[in-house]
């Protein structure tokens, strides 16, 4: 009998996204469910599989008391320790005391005042709960606009984080490596979102020009010493059923942008094997969660 799951959506998503489309035909009994409808009864399902609540940032308080819950009620992937973790970018900076190349990072909470070194040059500032480029604004040279943006940040209670803006993605783009069941199932380029006017026709996320793409050696080293160093990262780590790597080109090498283990849009649909390794995955996952439970 096959396991009953709920990929979990929001009710904000004027439609389903790709990943599910191509998902749900191929998992027997799933259902697409938003996190915000409260007459789910989670109970009911074997799993809960965090997908497209790409709203969270906007709810985190109420997201995760909502994950927290539906936790107590059946099995949410990835854990719930891995949720709360993973949804402040702060991360980053465990990664790097790990060892792992990641893009440099200050980060400014309210109360206090950037350094005017994070200042100079062309920079990244966004929020360090935020996803989908909310948030996120390229400022060429000019600290003013900088602290200004920071402070409208702090205003709404988030704190800010300072990047400098790694020019090699105008050409090389940005690459995600996608991980099911633990295992590399595929890449993804993505094309420079910040350098660019960006459109939002879903108001959730900006729109990404995504292609499928072959990770080189480097970015699968890297991005596979992080997969594997999980569970000594986060607690849960050694239980996650999806992770996406998102890596920068440098000079010396690859560097992280982000780790997305909460709700990270799998572009299953660059590889045409993609969907149903996913899918492979998602239900051996839950079999075998339960045959341990």
């Amino acid at each position: 009998m096959s396991p009953r799951i709920a990929f979990v959506t929001s009710r904000e998503l004027p439609h389903p996204d790709i990943d599910e489309q191509l998902l749900l035909p191929l998992v027997p009994g799933a259902a697409l469910i938003a996190w915000e409808d409260e007459t789910v009864d989670w109970a009911s399902y074997d799993a809960a599989i965090v997908r497209s609540t790409w709203n969270y940032t906007d709810h985190l308080e109420d997201f995760l008391v909502w994950a927290e819950r539906v936790d107590s009620l059946t099995r949410l992937i990835n854990p719930l320790s891995v949720i709360r973790w993973n949804t402040d970018k702060r991360y980053l900076a465990q990664l790097e005391r790990g060892g792992f190349a990641v893009v440099p990072t200050v980060y400014v909470a309210p109360g206090q005042v950037a350094p005017e070194a994070a200042l100079a040059g062309r920079i990244v500032v966004k929020p360090t709960v935020g996803a989908g480029s909310k948030g996120a604004t390229l400022i060429r040279d000019d600290a003013d606009v900088a602290l200004t943006h920071v402070a409208a940040l702090h205003a709404a209670g988030k704190t800010a984080m300072i990047q400098p803006y790694l020019d090699k993605v105008d050409t090389l783009g940005e690459t995600a490596l996608v991980y099911v069941g633990g295992e590399f199932s595929h890449a993804a380029r993505k094309a420079p979102i910040l350098s660019r006017a960006m459109e939002w026709s879903t108001g959730l996320y900006a729109d990404e020009e995504i292609v499928s793409a072959t990770a080189t050696a480097d970015e699968r080293s890297l991005a596979d010493a992080i997969v594997a160093a999980l569970p000594t990262l986060v607690e849960g780590g050694g239980d996650i059923a999806y992770a996406r790597v998102d890596l920068l080109p440098t000079a010396s090498g690859p560097v992280v942008l982000e780790l997305e283990l909460t709700e990270p849009s799998l572009f299953l649909s660059v590889d045409q094997a993609a969907p149903a390794r996913a899918a492979a995955a998602f239900v051996a996952h839950v079999v075998g969660g339960a045959a341990r439970s």
